[in-house]
This record gives structure tokens, sequence and C-alpha cells, in this order.
């Protein structure tokens, strides 16, 4: 037995503006990585498996939790059915705000402008920034990217539809059946355990104390209404060490969460703050042969306290 737990993380599984993929590969890349976990480690629920870490008690050995975030809809029509042929237990965190649609994907917005864009160019902070090869909108959609997510809700939503509208794109607007509504959400719940991703998707980190809270009480009590499910965990926005701060583990506590995951890598054991969850975010287009050096690496690596 083992008292050790790794969690891994992936979005979504096709091809999007902003998670671009080649042909079938997101799709073949992530069976096969699913089925070297299941052969070489011990797929465990995460809920439980947290739960079993903070009260000491051990865990299956190679313990692996799986996790989806955003709630698009093909971990509905992809992941969920190999997890079933494969009977592996995962959790999927959704946004009430998407699944309602009143909230806006930013990332995939801003992704689609870039990459359909008629400017030849984009101005951001006193500079411009070509756009005429890949490697120059993969510069521009990174850049903006970051630099939105340092500002509040408000605020980055009005700076991605200014650059948005001085790019003109032309092209296919990223279609909001790109991600699960209530409905198909309901039917993910008979596959997947289900967790909060916040309310709107904001950057917690970025939100005033009294707004985090009110976002994460309010995303989780919708959630446990709607789906008719506990969810215990949250995931947050983004989940780097900036993305979250002293009140947003506050309001992670007022909202009643037992955990919160991170996207910052490493190990977990019962002496991992439970509101710090180490994750390590997987790329399905690469196949098994990432799950090899994640599991390598992570082997490696200390628990993280």
């Amino acid at each position: 037995m083992s008292s050790r737990l790794v969690v891994l993380g992936w979005h979504n599984v096709t091809s999007t503006y902003c998670f671009p993929s080649g042909g079938d590969s997101g799709r073949r890349g992530l069976y096969e990585q699913l089925r070297l976990l299941k052969r070489v480690t011990t797929v465990v629920p995460l809920a439980e498996a947290l739960a079993d870490l903070a009260a000491g008690r051990p865990l299956p050995p190679r313990a692996v939790a799986l996790t989806f975030d955003d709630g698009y809809r093909d971990n509905l029509t992809v992941a969920a059915p190999m997890l079933r042929l494969l009977d592996l237990p995962a959790t999927c965190f959704v946004v009430p705000g998407l699944l309602s649609r009143t909230t806006t994907p930013w990332w995939e917005v801003l992704a689609w402008g870039v990459e359909c864009a008629t400017a030849g160019e984009l101005k951001w902070n006193d500079a411009a920034l070509p756009l005429q090869t890949a490697e120059q909108r993969r510069v521009a959609k990174q850049t903006v990217a970051e630099a939105v997510k340092r500002r509040d809700r408000v605020s980055r939503d009005e700076a991605v539809e200014e650059v948005v509208t001085q790019l003109a794109p032309l092209g296919p607007e990223p279609d909001e059946d790109m991600f699960l509504d209530w409905d198909s959400a309901r039917e993910l719940r008979e596959t997947m355990a289900i967790g909060s991703h916040s309310s709107s998707h904001a950057i917690l980190s970025q939100e005033t104390p009294e707004d985090q809270r009110e976002d994460l009480v309010d995303a989780r009590r919708r959630i446990e209404a709607e789906l008719e499910c506990a969810a215990p965990v949250l995931a947050y926005p983004n989940g780097g060490a900036a993305d979250y701060d002293e009140a947003t583990l506050a309001a992670v506590g007022a909202a009643g969460h037992t955990h919160a995951v991170t996207t910052r890598g490493g190990l977990n054991d019962r002496t991992t703050p439970p509101f710090e969850i180490r994750r390590t975010v997987m790329n399905p287009e690469r196949g098994a042969v990432e799950v090899v050096k994640v599991l390598r690496d992570v082997a490696r690596s200390p628990v993280s306290r």
C-alpha cells in the first residue's frame, strides 16, 4: 500500500482554437494514455483518495486520480466512453456560467480572433505583434492570454472584446455547444464525478475577497442543486501559484470544499495542504509517451507541501 497520490488533468480531447491538434491525434492519444495508466498504475476516485490521504489511510500502490477541466463537450462524447470501456474513475470540474451560457469562454474567443484575424498585426500594450506566421500567432495568443489573466473578470472580458474587434476575424466563431450544458452535464455525471471550477472561470486572485467567496459558494450550490450530486472538490481556474491567494483559501473553506486542486505539478501525501493539491496538466495529443515522462518526473520529485 502507498501514502502518495498523483493527480493528472486534461481539458479538451479534440481540436479547438485554443488547444489545436492535428487530425484525430487527441482522441488516439488520450486512449493510449488511459490504457497505459490502467496497466501501470492504480486509478482511484479523486475525492475518496484525498479523503483517505487526509485521514492517514493507505492508498493502493501507484495511486493516480484523473480529472478534466472546464466541461468541454468531448469529455462526454469522447473521454467518457473510453473511461467506461476501461472501467476508470475520473472527475470533471464544471463551470456553472458555461453550463448556463452566461459565461463566455474567453480563451477560445481570443484564440479564434488571432487564428482567423484579417489584420496583419495586433497592437497590444504599445507594441505591434505580427500575425503573418503560425509561430507569430502562437506568440500573440500567449502574450495576450497571459496578460489578461492578471485582470479581474470584467476588465479581462473587455480587453478580449477589444482585441477581437481590432483583429476583425473571419471564420466560424467558437460554438457554445463546444461546452456541456446542464442536461449533458447530468449525462456526464453517470460516468464521472463532478467538481466545481468556479462560477464564471474568473482568475480568483484577481477578484475581491467578497467576490471570491460569493463565486465559490454560489458555484457549489448551483452544481449540487442542478446535478443532484456532491461536489466536495474545487479546481482553481488556471491553477498556478499566482491564481489563488489567502482570500481564495478562505473562500474555498466558506464554500464547504474539502480540497482544491491546482495545476502545480508534484506528489501529494497527507502533509500536502488540502487546498493546494498538486496536479499535472496533460496533453492528449502526446499519447503514451507523455504518461511515461510525467510519471517518471513525478516519481523523482519530493512530496509537495
